[in-house]
């Protein structure tokens, strides 16, 4: 062998121990990068949260608040989250969430690794995050890590629990996880809430464009709002169907057809927006009983007593009667001017109210931004109305620019909207200043049906129905004749409506005077109490003993101080609303009272009864007194100071109430199933103003509310005391609830017949 061959021997083998070497330390560094990235993975899975969370989660449910007839009224919750099963999610949704989010779901193991490098060259390309490429699994392990940051460790993670998830649960369990757990907007967790919160339907009820647009939200909630970025909304919804007619799931046409319907919300109203009083006396009563978790987070059911038709027809009553005082007693200007501010520009200005959306039948605050002497324009939102004469005809103006100019804001009622032309028939209002209440209780059962505590919960909480201790005026006579009965008066017994003078023990004079500031000499009591002659109460109740009178209102549930002077014949003593309604149960109920309650039952999550109530009864007044009551109350009606009322023409009963210096109007009144009071006053305590009583300001809005839940109903008649062989024989269902109670409470062995 040559000396030149030997040298390239040589050569080859020390590069091929160069190549060994080289491939060793290739080896060790693929072992030292794999042991560490093993070692960086062991650590990730030990501090990555168990995948049994899942199985355990039990979500913030909301507690719902159930109506007589078990409609959801009102709500508790910290997070608005809906519960459905697989089985629930509609078609169209389904095949729509998998379009927007995840079409080859049922094709991987949890990540879709074909994605990635795809979203990752778009990033690089446009320079930003262009793409997502997490998976519906990944999306549900984000959610259980609670973690929202875009990090690569959180990716990591991610992708670990993704596999997990996977390998533990079907691909419906995670699906329908998901459907339960994300977020859409506006405090919706989970697709059932979307659907109530945006379209105000079940699931069940959704049309392809709708599930579409749920179908949209999960990318970003906020950015394709369909309340707040109608226009945003609008074009991903039609992202997703295209992408749902790409994938084969809907047709072409079915696509075009779902795309060319405009955005149809009908976004659910603000919670407990029916009977918001009520709904805060429920809370109030489930705090004294239950924690803040229990009743925000767990998912009771509280079933009450509150019926939806008489809520309804109750806030309207209260609160057209209310604006109708306010009104009759003239326009007190705008509310405010925004040109007071050098930097507003009336046609990019943005009120508040102008957030939520806008309805006919609402009352919003309006920019008025031309005024002359035909007609003001004003901007609501993206609306535009004019004021003419016609809609401002209650002010007495002259003309638009007499009482409004450029900027004035000021309250206006929507009548109509047209949504193509952007215009709205309105009509100039007023947010009155007076406040009411009005309350509505079952009479054989003391279940309240319906409540309404003031003007507008928004601006004041304060319920008036059950917290404000008002003075009752001439309502508290029915109380003073109910003790005389008992002491032996008949309501045709007479009494001298004269002038008379009292020394109290302080040697005050008192000297008691009618509203008319009439006398009529001698009259029945049955006249006085119907026309609610002062004189006279005062008289019977020096007669029989003010103390007397004192005991019977405590008898009726009165839990006011009262003082026994001779005033309190004449109601100078104070209660609730709800106090006088129950009180003036006893009458058409033949002597009980039925106490009062609102909530019916309490279920936890899992349905278990936590509470039930079972009407309970007591009596105040013996039948045959109450009885005479009852056709004396009638007679308020019929010839006394309640006579507007016949107009229902109805068997009714009740009476009118007025304080001095007219600062409290009154009218209780009952039906033979129902019982109303209303009442009508500043909080102040200042005067209504002058002849303002109770027939004037409270018994109309009473009248307009009985007309409307009685309105289709069967007449019915009060009953009489008289309990025959066949009243006791007969099935419950036929014997009047007064009847009945008297039966319940009759003793052993009953009597055969009761006398009239």
């Amino acid at each position: 062998m040559t000396k030149a061959s030997n040298s390239r021997s040589a050569e080859a083998a020390r590069r091929a121990r160069r190549w060994l070497w080289a491939l060793y330390a290739l080896f060790f560094a693929a072992a030292v990068v794999a042991g560490a990235a093993g070692g960086i993975l062991l650590g990730y899975e030990y501090n990555l949260p168990p995948i049994q969370q899942l199985e355990d989660y039990r979500p913030d449910v909301i507690t719902d608040v159930y109506s007589d007839d078990e409609k959801v009224i009102g709500e508790f919750a910290v997070e608005r989250r809906i519960i459905v099963n697989f089985e629930d999610i509609p078609a169209y949704l389904h095949l729509a969430i998998l379009a927007a989010e995840d079409d080859q779901f049922y094709n991987h193991s949890g990540v879709n690794y074909f994605s990635v490098p795809r979203a990752a060259y778009k990033d690089i390309v446009k320079m930003r995050r262009a793409e997502g490429a997490s998976t519906i699994t990944q999306q549900l392990a984000r959610l259980l890590m609670g973690n929202m940051e875009k990090t690569f460790d959180r990716k990591i993670k991610e992708l670990l629990i993704a596999r997990k998830i996977e390998k533990r649960y079907s691909k419906r369990q995670i699906f329908t996880l998901y459907c339960n757990q994300h977020y859409f907007g506006h405090g919706a967790y989970g697709v059932a809430a979307a659907a109530d919160t945006y379209f105000g339907k079940q699931l069940k009820e959704l049309t392809l464009d709708e599930c579409a647009m749920i179908a949209a939200l999960p990318r970003s909630p906020a950015r394709y709002s369909p309340i707040l970025r109608p226009e945003a909304a609008l074009a991903r919804r039609n992202y997703v169907l295209d992408r749902m007619a790409a994938e084969g799931m809907i047709s072409a046409a079915e696509a075009a057809e779902a795309k060319a319907r405009p955005l149809r919300l009908n976004p659910r109203p603000r919670t407990g927006q029916l009977a918001p009083y009520f709904l805060e006396w429920v809370r109030q009563s489930l705090a004294e009983r239950y924690t803040t978790e229990d009743i925000w987070r767990r998912g009771l059911r509280i079933y009450t007593t509150l019926n939806i038709g008489m809520q309804k027809a109750a806030n309207r009553a209260v609160r057209e009667g209310l604006r109708r005082y306010d009104k009759k007693h003239g326009w007190r200007g705008p509310l405010d001017n925004v040109l007071k501010d050098p930097y507003v520009n009336l046609e990019s200005y943005q009120h508040p109210d102008w957030k939520q959306p806008v309805r006919p039948g609402s009352t919003v605050t309006g920019l008025v931004v031309s005024a002359d002497s035909r007609q003001a324009v004003v901007r609501i939102g993206k609306y535009r109305a004019v004021l003419g004469p016609k809609q401002m005809a209650w002010t007495g103006a002259k003309s638009p620019d007499s009482i409004l100019k450029p900027g004035d804001l000021a309250s206006i009622e929507i009548v109509a909207l047209d949504e193509e032309e952007r215009k709205a028939e309105v009509l100039l209002d007023q947010i009155p200043r007076v406040q009411g209440a009005l309350i509505t209780v079952e009479n054989a059962t003391g279940e309240i049906k319906a409540m309404v505590g003031g003007y507008d919960f928004e601006t004041s909480q304060f319920n008036r129905a059950t917290q404000a201790m008002r003075q009752v005026g001439s309502s508290f006579k029915p109380f003073v004749y109910s003790a005389a009965l008992e002491q032996g008066w008949e309501p045709d017994s007479q009494i001298v409506d004269a002038p008379v003078s009292y020394r109290d023990g302080l040697g005050r004079l008192y000297q008691p005077g009618n509203y008319d500031g009439e006398f009529k000499g001698r009259i029945t009591v049955r006249q006085a109490l119907a026309e609610s002659r002062n004189v006279p109460a005062v008289k019977i109740a020096d007669q029989i003993g003010i103390e007397k009178v004192l005991v019977m209102a405590r008898r009726f549930g009165l839990s006011g101080p009262m003082d026994p002077y001779l005033p309190l014949a004449l109601g100078a003593s104070e209660a609730t609303p709800l106090e006088m309604a129950s009180a003036f149960t006893v009458f058409p109920n033949l002597g009980f009272r039925a106490k009062p309650y609102f909530i019916r039952k309490i279920e936890d999550y899992n349905r278990t009864v936590l509470e039930e109530t079972t009407p309970q009864t007591e009596s105040v007044l013996k039948p045959d007194i109450a009885e005479k009551m009852l056709r004396m109350l009638e007679g308020v009606v019929q010839t006394g100071t309640a006579q507007a009322a016949k107009s229902l023409g109805r068997p009714l009963g009740g009476k009118t109430g007025t304080t001095n210096d007219f600062t409290d109007a009154w009218f209780v009144g009952f039906t033979p199933s129902l019982t109303t009071a209303v009442w009508v006053g500043f909080d102040s305590k200042k005067s209504l103003g002058n002849k303002e009583s109770g027939a004037v300001a409270a018994l109309p809005i009473w009248i307009d509310y009985m007309k409307e839940i009685l309105k289709g109903t069967p007449v019915e008649n009060f009953p009489a005391v008289e309990i025959t062989t066949e009243d006791l024989h007969a099935g419950p269902e036929t014997v009047p609830p007064a009847k009945k109670l008297i039966i319940e409470n009759l003793p052993s062995p009953a009597p055969r017949k009761i006398p009239r």
